[in-house]
């Protein structure tokens, strides 16, 4: 948890044994948190209602060997040797592989798409090809280009999966804690305890979550010691138990076991299996948090220490409970009942922490995929706080905590027993599994460029096993299952209002820009006197001007002497390189003095703020002009020129990324431009001011040499930097055309536009001076 995302996963092989073993370390405090402490609801869970434990053994041992090979196939052989190695360069989870079948298949929703994102060095992975070589695969890859309804079908399924992680964010805190206190129930009077458990565990679950402001990065260090410390103990609990109660449990890892399970319970164990399905909660995980590790790091982890810990656990409880047929109707089968009497306060006491470690852990991951999903246009922007100035990964979404507080309350003060928080958690947990494994199979074979038949396979055996859990979940559905049912109908409602929302407003935006010849015939001074500064310009066009540049032109009587306009987008890839962040151009004749600005952001990118951000934006506008002066020769593998539409635009770094090129400083020395010198750099400067004020210079290389035309624009950008920034922004209202159909006025004039009043304004325009800003609105009719 203390990791920063984007920098392990390519630098870990070259690492010594020392760094991978920590990293290790480092995952059990954050991904494996809500997998450990699967061990104290999953009996209690099975045998609530549906099957009963007989003197027999036949009960415990077929669950014990469901849940053997359950721990086996989905966690171990799925996602440890397979779904792990579907990587978004070094990043996981739904978006992650979303986002794959986006490059390789051009089922992008984003509208903005442009062919030099498709240049950036994390769009494709080494050693593959985004045109599949198989028939099959080039087959698949055009009907999903061709047909609209499969794109949406795939971003929908997407979104399910990211809905169903929200509505986990939910139940697992509930489920996890509520499950820990429950061992008061065994140090208590029966009829104290259940006025005891729901006001402790909401008590826990509200610190748990007024905390989360502060960040994890105080604390985090005791996450891998707390879940270590919690895996060392059941694993010896159970250990305990199988050699003092039955060493022979282990014959019911045998696969007869689940045989003879099935064929004694029918009905009643097929309904059980939602209870046996929590064993792999978390199991996603592994995959959603790649980004804070690396793929060894989380392998070693699992099959070292998770994997045999929890199998011994549940055989430890199984041993118990065979040589224990009478236990305590109340109670049922739990697991404080199998820890000795003796250490039952210090067990709950390290539960409760464990517990409070996996919710912190579904928690954090709920804010990073809601980050993802706003950052993709699927999702109304929301207040977005870096706990951390180091660790980018650590987030806090103040809206969405306190919702999640809210429902998590409501879920265990409602249910007040694991068993239907068990069946709620487990169609939650199953599909987002099933989501993953129908991805998966697309991933295998456009990105994998594998034979059809290996997909097949996949889909069919994890498929059929995932069905199987799918099914007996979804009969409890009036048992509790209907809760992430309802909160992921929910969310998807408000992902896919706002998602069509953003889609409309963009088309507007694109049939109604203004031409390139009706700037032209404006010439150079655009009809208007152009005063001293730079006028920045928002838009979410890649290309044209957009209709609200000529409002501002009819309507202002001056305009500033340099203009640039700004799209601020996001591309399908996790993280953009500082040295391919701007796309920079001219639009129109270079003595207009008007530039399009394209800055991209990865969905996992941080956000500069607004200083850094326009010097690093400056920086690049001046290193465009002396790179095309110089004939666009590339600079450090970061300039390259590409056409798109009327603009030639051009790849530039921000200023860390070209110390060789052009650089700018404030409030230096002055230096006269025509002063002869050794020195390898020229400094050009604006003239001396009247009165003092900020300074500002450009500092060039002597070499290659730069035309006149092009010092004098640069003379020309640093004199308006100097005067200073203005920013201009547009707000658009939207409302359905006349002759709409119901639904999409519904969606448009009351869903959107509710969203969009109540949504945060996107982060650039929070950090810009209200005094240095100039906003006009307008209405599209869309």
């Amino acid at each position: 948890m203390d990791l920063v995302a984007s920098g392990y996963p390519n630098f870990v092989k070259k690492e010594s044994w020392r760094t991978v073993l920590t990293l290790a370390y480092q995952s059990l405090g954050v991904v494996y948190g809500d997998l450990s402490t699967s061990p104290l609801y999953v009996y209690k869970s099975t045998f609530a209602e549906d099957i009963e434990h007989s003197e027999t053994n036949e009960e415990i041992y077929g669950v014990l060997s469901f849940v053997f090979w359950t721990l086996t196939l989905v966690p171990l052989l799925k996602y440890v040797f397979i779904v792990l190695r579907a990587d978004d360069n070094g990043e996981g989870g739904t978006f992650a592989l979303y986002s794959l079948l986006c490059r390789h298949a051009r089922v992008n929703s984003l509208p903005n798409c442009q062919l030099a994102d498709e240049e950036l060095s994390d769009y494709k992975k080494e050693g593959s090809s985004l045109s599949p070589k198989t028939s099959f695969g080039s087959k698949l890859k055009s009907t999903l280009e061709r047909y609209r309804v499969l794109q949406r079908f795939l971003l929908i399924l997407a979104l399910i999966g990211t809905c169903m992680v929200i509505g986990d964010g939910v139940l697992t805190p509930a489920i996890s804690v509520f499950s820990a206190v429950s061992g008061l129930e065994l140090s208590m009077a029966k009829e104290h305890h259940k006025y005891v458990e729901v006001p402790v565990a909401c008590v826990i679950l509200i610190v748990l979550f007024a905390l989360q402001h502060y960040g994890t990065h105080r604390v985090g260090f005791l996450f891998a010691p707390v879940v270590l410390i919690w895996l060392v103990c059941i694993s010896a609990i159970g250990l305990y138990n199988i050699l003092h109660w039955n060493p022979h449990v282990y014959q019911a890892l045998s696969p007869y076991y689940m045989y003879k399970f099935v064929k004694k319970t029918q009905k009643g164990g097929w309904m059980s299996l939602g209870g046996i399905l929590l064993c792999i909660t978390g199991s996603e995980a592994m995959f959603a948090d790649l980004g804070h590790f690396s793929q060894l790091s989380i392998k070693i982890a699992f099959t070292s220490l998770v994997y045999p810990s929890l199998i011994l656990a549940y055989m430890g409880q199984a041993a118990y409970l065979s040589q224990h047929h009478v236990l305590d109707n109340h109670y049922r089968v739990g697991f404080y009942v199998s820890v000795p009497e003796k250490l039952r306060w210090p067990v709950l006491v390290i539960a409760i922490l464990a517990a409070v470690v996996g919710s912190q852990a579904i928690i954090t991951g709920t804010f990073s995929i809601i980050k993802q999903c706003s950052a993709l246009g699927c999702f109304p922007r929301v207040k977005i706080i870096h706990t951390s100035s180091k660790i980018h990964g650590q987030i806090y979404i103040p809206e969405i905590n306190w919702i999640l507080m809210v429902l998590c309350l409501a879920v265990t003060i409602g249910f007040r027993d694991t068993k239907r928080m068990g069946n709620a958690s487990g169609l939650a947990v199953i599909t987002v599994m099933l989501v993953t494994t129908c991805l998966m199979s697309l991933v295998i074979v456009l990105c994998w460029q594998k034979n059809v038949l290996l997909a097949i396979c996949f889909v069919i055996f994890f498929g059929t096993i995932e069905a199987l859990y799918f099914s007996a979940s979804l009969i409890k559905f009036l048992e509790g299952a209907w809760v992430p049912i309802a909160l992921a109908f929910m969310f998807l409602i408000v992902m896919c209002v706002w998602h069509y929302g953003s889609l409309k407003k963009y088309e507007y935006d694109v049939q109604n820009k203004v031409s390139i010849n009706w700037l032209l015939s404006l010439g150079p001074s655009l009809g208007i006197v152009r005063v001293h500064g730079i006028g920045l310009i928002h838009t979410e066009l890649v290309s044209g001007i957009p209709a609200i540049f000529s409002h501002f032109v009819t309507n202002l009587p001056a305009f500033h002497q340099v203009l640039v306009f700004l799209c601020i987008k996001s591309v399908p890839v996790p993280h953009v390189r500082p040295e391919e962040r701007f796309l920079v151009g001219h639009i129109g004749p270079r003595q207009y003095r008007i530039y399009r600005c394209i800055v991209r952001y990865g969905y996992r990118d941080v956000h500069k703020d607004d200083m850094e951000f326009e010097k690093d934006l400056v920086c690049s506008i001046a290193e465009f002009i002396r790179s095309g002066s110089a004939g666009g020769v590339e600079f450090d593998g970061a300039v390259g020129d590409l056409l798109k539409d009327d603009d030639k635009m051009t790849v530039v770094g921000t200023c860390s990324t070209h110390k060789e090129g052009v650089q700018m400083s404030e409030d230096d020395p002055i230096v006269d431009i025509d002063s002869p010198g050794t020195s390898e750099l020229r400094e050009i400067e604006s003239p001396p001011p009247i009165k003092p004020k900020k300074r500002v210079r450009f500092i060039v290389p002597e070499s290659p040499k730069i035309d006149r035309e092009a010092m004098g624009e640069l003379r020309e950008l640093m004199e308006a930097r100097e005067a200073g920034i203005a920013y201009i922004l547009g707000h658009s209202y939207m409302k359905a055309k006349q002759g709409s159909s119901a639904i999409k006025r519904l969606v448009i004039n009351v869903g959107y536009e509710f969203l969009r009043r109540n949504s945060r304004l996107p982060s650039y325009e929070l950090s810009i001076p209200h005094a240095s800003t100039l906003e006009v609105g307008m209405i599209y009719n869309v």
